[in-house]
């Protein structure tokens, strides 16, 4: 055995190394984040787009990569990078759920000793251009009105876990909102108010207990418009909110009657607050201007409201009982 074989020998012991009696891994992976691509599909004139960002995240059967620095299982991540790529070479991309699902069944057919596959994605929201009233072919733009992502964990022996969501879609309404009959005590100095401006940056995130049937573009699409209608209402006379909880309970009930495969919604509806200025000390300022206010928009401090609303018949499936009360 030569000296280069004699440190390979050390390298890698003939048996699964043994952790510190006094310690033990929680939790282990590792993968490549931030991988960027642009996948464009031509049918003929009409093409269409997708650009997503990726990250991958392995877990092996072995923690001798951490405990020896034996890292003949390593799948590099530089490796996992070049995967992304020439799947979505092979295969395209349809949806950032089907995609994440492919790169999560490719790691575990492929490398046995692959115990946890997740990968996370994230969508550039770029939409068709119109010229003339006419969709273009082959021109887009990108319009940020919300982030759409996913996250798809694959673990070996059980069934796929996918999650989907949506964030930075930012909404107001200018009536049709109040705050009222809360606790008033010697720590509140907010008034009732009737009639107040309702701004939000709208975060969701939904979990699949069964992908039968699912199309996950149309899925993503019903809850964003949920959200809106709930939040909106008819274009005419709107609909009333008497709280941003109450809000934020009807939008995710209709969700999830819309959508049967999916067991629960997680849902967070930051307050943006915007106060009228208050033009009482400048001297011959007409207070007779009934239509027309100024406020200033404020970011912080801002409420933050969440829920998790899920099916009774699979929350402990979902969210077992130990975990319930930090989960909800």
């Amino acid at each position: 055995m030569n000296n280069i074989e004699k440190k390979l020998a050390v390298l890698k012991p003939t048996k699964e190394p043994e952790i510190s009696p006094e310690f033990d891994f929680v939790d282990t992976g590792y993968g490549k984040n931030h991988i960027r691509l642009l996948h464009i599909k031509r049918e003929g004139p009409t093409h269409y787009i997708k650009e997503l960002e990726v990250n991958t995240r392995l877990t092996l059967d072995s923690k001798k990569d951490y405990l020896v620095g034996d890292n003949s299982d390593i799948v590099a991540t530089d490796s996992q990078k070049n995967t992304v790529y020439i799947l979505a070479r092979q295969h395209g991309v349809k949806s950032p759920e089907e995609f994440g699902l492919l790169l999560c069944s490719h790691f575990l057919s492929k490398y046995p000793h692959v115990m946890k596959a997740k990968v996370c994605i994230e969508e550039l929201p770029w939409e068709r251009m119109n010229s003339d009233g006419q969709p273009h072919n082959h021109a887009f733009i990108c319009t940020p009105k919300a982030t759409r992502f996913s996250s798809v964990t694959f673990q070996r022996g059980e069934l796929p876990e996918i999650e989907s969501g949506l964030k930075g879609l930012r909404v107001i309404k200018t009536t049709q909102s109040a705050f009222e009959h809360f606790i008033h005590d010697e720590f509140a100095t907010l008034p009732d108010l009737p009639e107040r401006i309702f701004s939000t940056v709208v975060y969701a995130k939904w979990n699949y207990a069964s992908t039968q049937g699912v199309d996950y573009d149309l899925a993503w699409n019903t809850v964003r418009d949920c959200i809106l209608d709930a939040f909106a209402g008819p274009p005419d006379v709107g609909v009333f909110s008497p709280s941003v909880q109450n809000t934020l309970y009807l939008a995710q009930k209709r969700v999830l009657e819309k959508i049967p495969q999916m067991s629960y919604i997680e849902t967070a509806l930051p307050n943006k607050h915007y106060t009228a200025i208050d033009f009482s000390n400048f001297n011959g300022m007409s207070q007779n201007i009934p239509n027309d206010e100024v406020f200033l928009p404020t970011e912080h401090p801002a409420g933050n409201i969440r829920a998790v609303l899920g099916r009774k018949s699979l929350l402990p499936q979902v969210f077992p009982p130990k975990t319930m009360q930090s989960k909800l």
